[in-house]
């Protein structure tokens, strides 16, 4: 017996779920883009993409997944041999470092357990001890997909500041941006980059770079760009040329409606709702972890993510529990990744979602928990009802 006709539930932590006005602003016959009406399209998304990280600084589109964004802040600023500092913080954190790696940067990686954040600390402290300022860079990320785990950039700044160290920040917000509060500007972000498939409610295929005077004055010396990533070709008298190539028309169909449907809601109401959700969902594990199974990977409250919750399963094999909530209820759950394959299972909450959404996914996690037989606190669906009900008000 399964109960999975209907609606398909995507509750992984990317892609997320494609709103309909997004899917149908996609259908559409192809442009000249070498137009002045495509170039409208473009530079419209490029004014867009700049109220989303909040900033008056150019934003760099590329046709590839967010790995492009994180090869295209390093190409662009840095040369072979630069020393960067790079803090684990979960799977991607690693990924970033493999890529540095590649170009043969001097990686100084400071060590983490994949339930805390950065530690800003230990941050500073290699930053002051750095007297001659070989560290060219600081590269973090400001939300973790793969522990649920948050590094508040702007305290990574303030530390930098402390010591007076001169070194670029690079910013991953990839499952961040316009789902959590952030400030590119206001917060000194030198670099920031993002993608399309997690709170912008588009496919995957596009990439995102924020960079300002001091990543442009950076880049007039870095000796790893490429022709593709490269800023200054990108930045050429053409329009297309902002693409590397010929624009992925469709996806910045998608990109326009989205971000459309973003101000329209309103920033500030969008990061809001992520909240409430992100706590809607927090209360439920947390009445499910009394039965001593469930545990929320993320040790400090303060560090948990308003885009994904990752659970710990104690003594449980998680992806039978994943595999339920697919098999019989229709709801994808996203799985442990990198260190915490097979003991972790995560509940997404970003983009386009609402409440009744996550009661559903909710409501199949403890249909799980109590067919499989997983020891576990009850209520937890409604625990997390009950908390809107008093947060969200007439």
């Amino acid at each position: 017996m399964t109960l999975h006709t209907g609606r398909h539930f995507l509750q992984i932590p990317g892609p997320t779920n494609v709103p309909d006005r997004v899917l149908r602003a996609m259908d559409m016959p192809a442009w000249d883009h070498r137009g002045p009406e495509f170039a409208e399209l473009g530079f419209a998304v490029l004014a867009g993409m700049q109220r989303l990280f909040r900033t008056k600084q150019p934003v760099i589109i590329y046709p590839s997944s967010g790995t492009g964004a994180w090869e295209a802040a390093i190409v662009n600023t840095l040369s072979p041999d630069d020393k960067v500092l790079m803090v684990e913080t979960g799977q991607f954190a690693v990924l970033w470092h493999g890529i540095a790696s590649k170009f043969k940067l001097d990686i100084d990686f400071i060590p983490g357990d994949w339930r805390h954040g950065a530690d800003i600390g230990a941050i500073e402290s290699r930053l002051a001890a750095d007297r001659q300022h070989k560290i060219k860079a600081v590269m973090v990320v400001h939300n973790e997909t793969s522990t649920g785990c948050v590094t508040p950039p702007h305290e990574v700044r303030k530390a930098m500041d402390r010591v007076k160290h001169p070194a670029l920040l690079m910013v991953d917000t990839i499952s961040g941006l316009a789902s959590m509060e952030y400030e590119h500007d206001a917060w000194g972000i030198d670099i920031s980059v993002a993608g399309s498939q997690k709170g912008l409610m588009t496919p995957p295929g596009l990439a995102f770079v924020a960079a300002n005077g001091r990543a442009h004055a950076a880049h007039e010396h870095a000796d790893l760009r490429t022709r593709y990533w490269d800023w200054t070709f990108r930045n050429g008298e053409a329009h297309y040329q902002k693409y590397g190539g010929t624009p992925p028309e469709h996806l910045l169909f998608g990109l326009r409606k989205a971000l459309d449907m973003l101000l329209e809601e309103g920033l500030d109401a969008a990061i809001r709702r992520h909240a409430l959700l992100a706590e809607a969902t927090r209360h439920a594990v947390s009445r499910w972890a009394e039965g001593g199974a469930l545990a929320f990977n993320i040790v400090r409250a303060e560090e948990r993510a308003n885009s994904v919750t990752t659970v710990l399963v104690q003594g449980r094999e998680p992806n039978v529990l994943a595999d339920y909530c697919r098999d019989k209820c229709g709801v994808v759950l996203g799985r442990g990744i990198g260190d915490l394959q097979g003991r972790a299972f995560r509940i997404a909450h970003m983009g386009h979602v609402n409440a009744p959404m996550v009661f559903g996914v909710l409501g199949a996690v403890e249909m799980a928990l109590a067919a499989l037989g997983i020891p576990h606190g009850r209520g937890g669906l409604q625990a997390a009802v009950e908390y809107l009900g008093r947060e969200v008000r007439p």
